[in-house]
């Protein structure tokens, strides 16, 4: 990324989602996030004119294998495998550790777009690779995609939606008496506990906050035994250049930071990405990095609240079943084909799954006012 300039990359993409942004993907390699060794080894595709002008892009990397994608297709490597086909390296249009829906490309026109598309529907097969995969677009870009010859995969997120509430209260009023119950209890707790919570612009810590929430941050994933995705270097590269779209979610006891979530505000979004605690509290996580996150739209008048994978229990709180997208050009014959068979049976699922999510077991009341289908 370094060696595009933020400008020209920025001005073709904008501004409206945050991890699509020059800033961001540039501080992923320059702090080493994202490094060949790391298994991530950028190769990002342009399409110029002979002058120079950019009229289409996108982040592109070959990949050594599949982790930090969100997008699970180990299944489909070990099947090449049988094939006595190699799946890795393969090319991945993606932001790393970023399982949230947006745009994976951009172009001036429609024309510069499907050139685009066309050059990566072959790269793989052009330089001997098994396949190319985008992962979380947007809905215009699964239309250009499929257009494309691609194969679509779809899976389900729980978001959260404004329904213009004037304040939490108002949001609760909409759920069923059940659910209403239990996030107040949830939310009492936090409260007893003493915990008090408070939002700052990260660009406003100095290093000696930024090491204490890096280290939470980090505390998560040590949990489970791996390394973070984002290293320590990744926030002074991220924030050298002052105001940015990330936010610090703290939950403070007795003056302490004992919890944190990190947050970027788009648009009309707001992308809950990352927490951690120092020690466990019954409902710090569903406060932390829900129901904080609830009120911070409300208040700002954002229109809906992405807090990344995973989560029936999001659905018990307020969070409705949105599918996601993403799209393969799988270069083996026989490998295609019997993942275009997974995949439609797949497809048929999730939509099914969606719909009884929506009809049968969502949280609220069910009143002509809900019930609006998000993909």
């Amino acid at each position: 990324m370094a060696d595009i300039p933020a400008a020209t990359w920025d001005g073709l993409f904008g501004d409206a989602y945050p991890f699509i942004s020059h800033r961001f993907l540039n501080a992923l390699e320059t702090s080493g996030s994202v490094a060949p060794e790391l298994g991530w080894r950028p190769c990002h595709l342009l399409l110029e004119t002979d002058d120079g002008r950019l009229l289409a892009a996108c982040p592109l990397y070959i990949k050594a294998h599949s982790y930090g994608e969100f997008v699970f297709d180990f299944a489909w490597a070990r099947a090449a495998e049988q094939l006595g086909q190699s799946y890795y390296p393969r090319r991945v249009n993606a932001i790393p550790f970023t399982p949230s829906s947006g745009p994976r490309w951009a172009a001036v026109d429609a024309d510069a777009e499907a050139q685009l598309l066309a050059h990566l529907s072959t790269l793989a097969a052009d330089a001997g690779e098994s396949s190319t995969h985008l992962l979380f677009i947007d809905e215009p870009g699964a239309t250009a995609a499929q257009q494309a010859g691609a194969s679509l995969r779809h899976d389900i997120q729980y978001q959260w939606f404004n329904r213009d509430y004037a304040d939490f209260e108002a949001f609760l009023a909409q759920l069923s008496a059940d659910k209403r119950k239990k996030i107040r209890r949830e939310r009492r707790k936090l409260v007893e506990c003493g915990i008090t919570y408070r939002r700052e612009p990260a660009h406003a810590l100095d290093a000696a906050d930024l090491d204490e929430v890096y280290a939470l941050y980090a505390s998560t994933y040590a949990m489970r035994g791996q390394p973070p995705y984002l290293n320590r270097a990744f926030f002074d590269h991220y924030l050298h250049d002052g105001a940015s779209p990330m936010w610090v979610l703290s939950g403070f006891a007795d003056q302490q930071r004992e919890m944190i979530a990190l947050f970027f505000e788009g648009r009309d979004t707001l992308y809950g990405r990352h927490w951690g605690a120092r020690r466990e509290i019954d409902g710090a996580h569903f406060e932390t990095c829900y129901y904080q996150g609830i009120d911070w739209c409300i208040e700002r008048g954002l229109a809906r609240f992405d807090a990344g994978t995973q989560g029936d229990h999001k659905r018990t709180r307020g969070f409705d079943p949105v599918r996601t997208t993403s799209a393969h050009w799988l270069v083996e014959p026989r490998l295609r084909a019997a993942v275009d068979h997974f995949l439609a049976q797949e497809r048929a699922a999730v939509t099914a799954h969606a719909d009884w999510l929506r009809t049968a077991h969502s949280a609220y009341r069910q009143t002509p006012s809900h019930g609006a289908d998000h993909g």
